[in-house]
């Protein structure tokens, strides 16, 4: 369609060269030959119907250009207005490092809808992983809360945020299993397991999208990366993979096809090789698997310049061969490199076809109309002023960060800390660093708006009693007080010991080989312990960190995380007992990082077990310091015997497997109470040791007792052959009930 311009009511004519007046530019209505809006503007009209009528209205020119996205800044309208106006862009992500406000979104999106022929809108994406203004937790901290709901909720203020910011789009669940604590990214997923991960996509990209992802306050979720990136060799960023198929499609595909089940409507292609070939060129993933096999309809962005690294990869000579590949392989929108601009020289040459090239862009646009930019293409520039940091957002940030805590070690009932406590000594780096507890991708989250562990303790303070706060030595290097830290120890009743990482230690490209905490927080330790003094230690990291020196000498052990704004109020609820830890690990913490990679659902050896020829270690345990699934709470929980009924299952029949769960203990207190099986024998591949099939939340007072009962269908027995085929066998099986992946007692059932 042409635009007609009109000013008033008023005609104006080009002159005799062609050129339209300024005047021209100050107001238009849209008009077809007929005098009627096309069908691709008219919203009552199907979307498929409507992306049909766009596409073929689109040169090839427009169409390539619906294919780039790049980043923008302050001012990005001047740079980027002649590249709008020719149609030579489609999405835009980012906002800088200070961009909070729509206003300059805005500005982009007038140049794209009221500049350009078609008026195709642009779509804003940005990295909004935990939060926008209000930080949360980091993925894996909320993971450790084994409540979904929980990242429903926050994912929601998320999305209420990041829109508000001028963003329509997040890249954000990354779902990628992580098995490898070295890798950084490890931060923003959730754990270890496959069970667990897919609850967990599932919630994530229904926080974001909400019931209708047109609505304002919704945006479009991005299921990140596709595929297997956790398993990085060496943990190092952005390094190879080498996955079967059967590992592949029974623990790294999973959580994306239970995203896209939830709704996600993109994809990101990832940085890795993948066996043998790069994850963002790889056909058999994009295409055979997420499009063939899963019916995927929306869209695939690659990661960060990942077309244009075809090349260092070793699978692309230039830019065409890369675009050839990518475009081919199902890699619909180029990140920020611009190789994609080869395709029209391509499509003439007959290496690429038209029809790829349509594809792409009718997904693309199929998501721009499915997300209401035709109708809405602006964000109110008003909203933002009092959408972050609201009252409910805060609540829900102490909350998460609360319910993220892990408590690993409570010798002689050192926690909770009672409020009686007249002298309590802080001590550490990150006792008072509000900045730390962002953790990494903290979006537009502030430091002034966090509260450190320091300010969440003296809020919780009886009048006349009195918080020491000195940090013993920096975080990471040689700088120390360790003197002074010691005096503070031997004055107090409590001591409390903030340690961990920076939080720019962890996320992309933050990979370690050394997992202990840096610097002299070892010797600060290690000086606080000598006074005799029982010592709290609370950990604010990234990642599992290898602590067995501190789980030996410490008293009591919390596993903060990198817990968001509000993790010093959340950490000091837990401490005091305000909020009893109910949080569970997601992943594994290893004796020694040689241990790695560690993981509770592994396949078993033909020599398995303790001893000498059986694939130990001579010099450490094969096993974790804390396994899957472990953590403690202020109370103490019994378990009864397991019931399995009936012991012999029929084909389509269910089986129920109960327990009763006590609480022994003198407090009220919240199980996480665990079911796994294992697959005796299978034909296609070895079942792991053990594999998640449920859980429960129970909480109990004082010797309360509760029968949990769960329920397993023939499907939850069942795995994936290498060709992707569901099987469910006859054979033997175990199950446990249980506090965590290494406890319990088996029962064994059959399936017949």
């Amino acid at each position: 369609m042409k635009r007609t311009l009109f000013l008033l009511g008023t005609l104006f004519a080009m002159n005799a060269f062609g050129a339209a007046p300024d005047i021209y530019h100050k107001g238009w209505i849209d008009l077809n030959k007929n005098g009627m809006k096309d069908v691709y503007e008219d919203s009552t009209q199907p979307v498929e119907k409507r992306v049909d009528d766009l596409l073929k209205q689109m040169t090839l020119d427009e169409k390539i250009g619906q294919l780039h996205q790049n980043t923008y800044d302050v001012g990005a309208e001047k740079i980027y207005k002649d590249e709008i106006e020719r149609g030579d862009m489609g999405s835009f992500f980012g906002g800088g490092l200070i961009i909070e406000t729509p206003i300059h979104r805005n500005a982009l999106q007038r140049i794209a809808v009221e500049n350009t022929r078609l008026g195709i809108p642009l779509i804003f994406g940005h990295d909004a992983i935990h939060g926008f203004r209000t930080i949360f937790p980091i993925p894996l901290g909320q993971a450790c809360a084994w409540e979904p709901e929980l990242f429903e909720r926050t994912q929601r203020i998320s999305a209420r945020e990041t829109s508000a910011g001028g963003n329509d789009w997040t890249f954000s669940p990354m779902v990628d299993l992580g098995r490898d604590p070295r890798w950084g990214r490890i931060a923003e997923g959730f754990g270890e397991d496959p069970y667990l991960g897919c609850l967990y996509a599932a919630a994530n990209v229904r926080g974001f999208q909400g019931t209708n992802v047109a609505d304002p306050e919704s945006v479009v979720a991005c299921m990140k990366h596709f595929v297997g990136y956790g398993a990085a060799e060496g943990g190092r960023d952005y390094n190879t993979t080498e996955i079967s198929e059967f590992t592949l499609r029974n623990f790294y595909l999973p959580q994306f096809k239970a995203g896209i089940d939830a709704g996600a409507w993109t994809v990101m292609s990832a940085f890795n090789c993948l066996s043998g070939f790069p994850a963002s060129a790889n056909r058999h993933v994009l295409n055979d698997i997420l499009r063939d096999e899963w019916h995927f309809q929306g869209f695939v962005v690659s990661d960060y310049q990942a077309v244009e690294q075809l090349i260092p990869h070793g699978v692309a000579a230039d830019a065409n061969e890369a675009a050839r590949i990518a475009i081919k392989a199902g890699v619909d929108m180029e990140m920020v490199s611009s190789n994609y601009e080869t395709l029209p020289q391509q499509i003439q040459g007959g290496k690429v076809s038209q029809a790829t090239v349509d594809e792409a862009v009718r997904r693309i646009l199929r998501v721009k109309f499915i997300k209401g930019l035709f109708e809405k293409p602006y964000t109110d520039t008003t909203r933002y002023k009092d959408a972050y940091l609201r009252p409910d957002a805060l609540v829900l940030a102490e909350e998460a960060a609360a319910k993220s805590c892990v408590l690993l070690k409570n010798e002689g009932d050192a926690l909770p800390i009672s409020k009686r406590a007249k002298k309590i000594a802080l001590i550490g780096p990150l006792g008072d660093a509000r900045a730390e507890m962002l953790g990494c991708w903290a979006s537009r989250g502030r430091p002034q708006d966090a509260v450190s562990l320091a300010t969440g303790i003296r809020g919780k303070l009886a009048a006349g009693s009195k918080l020491t706060v000195t940090p013993g030595c920096n975080i990471t290097n040689n700088t120390a007080d360790i003197k002074g830290a010691v005096s503070a120890a031997k004055e107090a009743d409590v001591v409390v010991l903030a340690l961990g990482e920076p939080r720019d230690w962890s996320g992309e490209s933050k990979s370690r080989t050394h997992l202990g905490v840096p610097g002299r927080q070892m010797e600060l330790f290690r000086a606080i312990v000598a006074t005799g003094k029982p010592v709290i230690v609370v950990l604010f990291n990234g990642r599992p960190l290898t602590i067995p020196e501190i789980d030996t000498n410490a008293a009591a052990i919390l596993e903060a995380w990198q817990g968001g704004v509000e993790a010093g109020n959340g950490v000091a609820d837990v401490l005091f007992g305000d909020t009893g830890p109910s949080g569970r690990l997601t992943i594994s913490f290893p004796y020694d990082v040689g241990q790695i990679p560690i993981y509770y659902n592994h396949y078993n050896t033909g020599r398995p077990g303790i001893g000498e020829y059986k694939g130990n270690y001579v010099d450490a345990p094969i096993t974790p310091l804390y396994p899957f699934g472990y953590g403690l709470t202020y109370t103490k929980f019994d378990y009864g015997k397991v019931q399995v009924s009936p012991s012999r299952l029929n084909p389509g029949g269910t089986l129920t497997a109960t327990a009763q769960v006590k609480n022994t203990g003198d407090r009220a207190g919240t199980e996480v109470v665990q079911l796994y099986i294992r697959d005796i024998a299978a034909t296609a591949g070895p079942r792991p040791v053990r594999e998640l099939k449920g859980f429960k939340k129970i909480h109990l007072n004082p010797g309360e007792s509760k029968k949990v009962t769960f329920t397993l269908s023939m499907h939850d027995l069942g795995y994936f052959d290498p060709a992707g085929h569901w099987l469910v066998e006859p054979g033997k099986f175990q199950l446990w009930i249980c506090k965590d992946s290494a406890s319990g007692k088996p029962v064994d059932f059959e399936l017949q």
